[in-house]
């Protein structure tokens, strides 16, 4: 388990994380909804996540979904690189039901997202709105923060689907399972890359 803390005048963050574990979770942050999809992520990636964060949710969310994929992205990085003996690419398609979305991942420690969860036939983001009190576009927040902290490629796409709790759920569960195939080991490949170094 590695560990790292993150204080700022709108959150203080503790946050631990064993890349190699076995999909436990012990979260809290005082966002309902954030702590669930937390945990579906956690256990679909067989990652082992401890988090406490204290935000100024009376003002918002943001700050504190933001800043814990900050910190989960630091996490990240420090544990996957340099690069050795892994697959290196990742992908998955997750249904929920009605939803289904599809993630890609390269861990190039080079940080780039992209992120698509559009209605096709208007061309607009399907993530606005609210799940209770929970503002649905800071889903594209934590998921940002998470690739630009931890320098991996991502791509994240909806295939189709309608509810809210639906889509966003796959995305993080297709998130956490393209991202565990992407660390399966495989000491054939040394360093995944022609480079010689990731």
């Amino acid at each position: 388990m590695i560990y790292l803390e993150r204080k700022t005048r709108e959150t203080q963050i503790q946050m631990g994380l064993r890349i190699y574990g076995s999909g436990q979770a012990k979260v809290a942050t005082s966002i309902s909804f954030f702590d669930h999809m937390l945990e579906a992520f956690t256990k679909h990636s067989l990652m082992d996540l401890e988090l406490v964060c204290k935000g100024d949710i009376e003002v918002d969310y943001h700050h504190s979904i933001e800043d814990c994929g900050i910190v989960m992205g630091q996490l990240l990085k420090k544990g996957i690189y340099p690069l050795h003996g892994v697959e290196r690419f990742g992908n998955a398609s997750v249904v929920m039901d009605e939803a289904c979305v599809e993630c890609d991942i390269d861990l190039s420690n080079r940080a780039f997202l992209f992120f698509d969860l559009a209605r096709k036939e208007i061309g607009e983001s399907i993530l606005q709105g609210q799940i209770r009190d929970f503002n649905v576009e800071l889903i594209e927040e934590w998921f940002r923060a998470v690739v630009m902290q931890g320098n991996m490629s991502v791509h994240l796409v909806i295939k189709r689907g309608k509810n809210l709790h639906h889509i966003i759920e796959a995305a993080f569960k297709a998130f956490g399972v393209a991202l565990r195939r992407a660390l399966s080991k495989n000491d054939s490949m040394a360093i995944p890359s022609t480079k010689g170094v990731l």
